[in-house]
């Protein structure tokens, strides 16, 4: 990063979805749209990464806001049926 240019950090959930042929889906529900794959667990988080700072960098570039995750409550339910 150049001297004098400001950073901030943002952070979002990412879902990570195996896929039966190999490899992960990974989308960020707070980012419509936002939809990347890797061959693996570390390429998809890296790919994730990447695609949410270019998202970002996007809305800033098109003077949109950008959005902030609240904390979330999650709970995973099991039905019997």
């Amino acid at each position: 990063m150049s001297p004098g240019i400001k950073t901030k950090e943002y952070s979002y959930t990412a879902v990570y979805e195996p896929l039966k042929e190999g490899g992960y889906q990974v989308l960020v529900p707070l980012l419509p749209g936002l939809i990347t794959y890797g061959r693996n667990f570390e390429e998809a988080r890296l790919m994730v990464r990447d695609a949410i700072r270019c998202h970002i960098q996007g809305l800033l570039k098109d003077d949109q806001q950008i959005p902030h995750e609240q904390v979330l409550v999650q709970e995973r339910l099991s039905v019997m049926v």
